[in-house]
């Protein structure tokens, strides 16, 4: 075993299903997802009939993730409705993690509580700010006392998984404003952190409002100041940072693990499987997705036909760069031994050079049993992973 790892990792597969409503498309998220409810019960009943075309799968999973869209717009009955369904469609530990994505406007206590019973047992919600400009700005339909009023409810309801999403480096944000909402966020305590930099999406409302110049965006520096600030302010709030955007409260202060289990499965190279239109699935090395049209995805399975759109193969070289990529978006970085018991070849052999390289200028660590980036490297992630795969032929 690895000695500079602690416990062995999970390699069991996840579960995400995409629930595509909206009350209001959000003006920087890019994601499929419609705001015609009324389809609510029929893209249900799809969904179910995928589960008939997908399940029975060798794989065992321990996470199911409710992500969207907005799922906390359905009824708790259906929530109870799709859980119960995916338990006997696969075959999914009896102590999954169950995450569900909540928009702090969709909330009540008693729905909480019925999401709860439902089988849900970590949420995860969209905060974004504390402040009404960055959430007006944002196209968000909650407020900043919504904000307040989820995560209280949420802790009356009983969870004690409770994850929180905030956005940093919109136009004008100051340090003392970014600084502001992480204050009030550690203040709740949530056992999950997902700190998030805005990016200006191709065919969103705020990139087209960007490329008519109705804004200036953050400066890069700036930004990476920010970037800075919150790692050094979480850190010293008892928070790990995992990845370049997530952090977990300190398992010392909570008595377990609190990083998003079903996340860790995206950057680890393990199985998952997406249901829902414009979900996406991985089993090595076949990746695919489906249908990112809802009525074309209802339509699909009512004719008993697969909602899946398209799907690839990766190459060797594809999956070293994915492996390269996604690895050093972690804390822990490439584990060496399991890349070269993959790949057959010696990382350092092939990519020595560059790494050392990095190394001396001070954007990564270069060990025996791992290599991986230093909080200088993690703000340039994208730079210097694309230095080491270029060695790549």
């Amino acid at each position: 075993m690895n000695p500079e790892i602690q416990g062995e990792p999970d390699f069991s597969a996840g579960l995400y299903i995409h629930i595509p409503f909206c009350l209001r498309k959000c003006s920087y998220c890019n994601f499929f997802s419609i705001t015609d409810i009324t389809l609510q019960n029929e893209f249900i009943n799809a969904l179910l009939g995928e589960m008939l075309l997908a399940g029975n799968s060798e794989l065992v999973f321990n996470t199911i993730y409710l992500g969207g869209g907005t799922p906390s717009l359905l009824e708790p009955a259906q929530t109870a409705k799709i859980i119960s369904a995916a338990y006997k469609r696969f075959n999914i530990s009896i102590a999954a993690e169950i995450t569900m994505e909540v928009n702090p406007g969709t909330v009540t206590l008693a729905r909480l509580k019925e999401f709860k019973k439902a089988g849900v047992n970590r949420i995860n919600i969209g905060i974004q700010s504390f402040q009404d400009k960055n959430l007006n700005f944002l196209g968000r339909i909650h407020s900043a006392a919504d904000a307040v009023f989820g995560i209280q409810t949420a802790r009356d309801a009983g969870f004690d998984n409770i994850g929180l999403d905030l956005i940093y480096g919109l136009p004008e944000q100051s340090v003392e404003s970014w600084t502001a909402d992480l204050k009030k966020t550690v203040k709740f305590r949530p056992e999950h952190l997902s700190c998030y930099i805005l990016t200006y999406e191709k065919g969103t409302p705020l990139q087209q409002a960007r490329k008519n110049n109705s804004f200036c965006p953050l400066p890069e520096r700036t930004v990476g100041t920010l970037f800075e600030i919150t790692t050094c302010f979480l850190k010293e709030n008892a928070y790990e940072q995992y990845e370049i955007s997530n952090f977990a409260l300190d398992a010392k202060i909570v008595g377990t693990d609190r990083r998003s289990r079903h996340n860790q499965k995206y950057w680890s190279n393990i199985p998952y499987i997406g249901l829902g239109p414009s979900a996406h699935s991985y089993i090595e090395p076949a990746r695919w997705w489906n249908t990112s049209n809802l009525k074309e995805y209802i339509k699909s399975i009512a004719e008993n036909r697969s909602p899946i759109m398209e799907k690839e193969l990766l190459t060797r070289e594809q999956q070293i760069m994915e492996s390269i990529f996604l690895g050093m978006r972690t804390s822990e970085g490439i584990d060496i031994e399991k890349f070269e018991q993959r790949f057959g070849s010696g990382f350092y052999d092939q990519f020595g050079k560059t790494v050392y390289y990095l190394e001396k200028k001070g954007y990564l660590t270069a060990g025996q049993y791992r290599c991986a980036l230093t909080p200088k490297g993690l703000l340039l992630h994208d730079s210097v992973t694309s230095m080491i795969v270029g060695n790549l032929p």
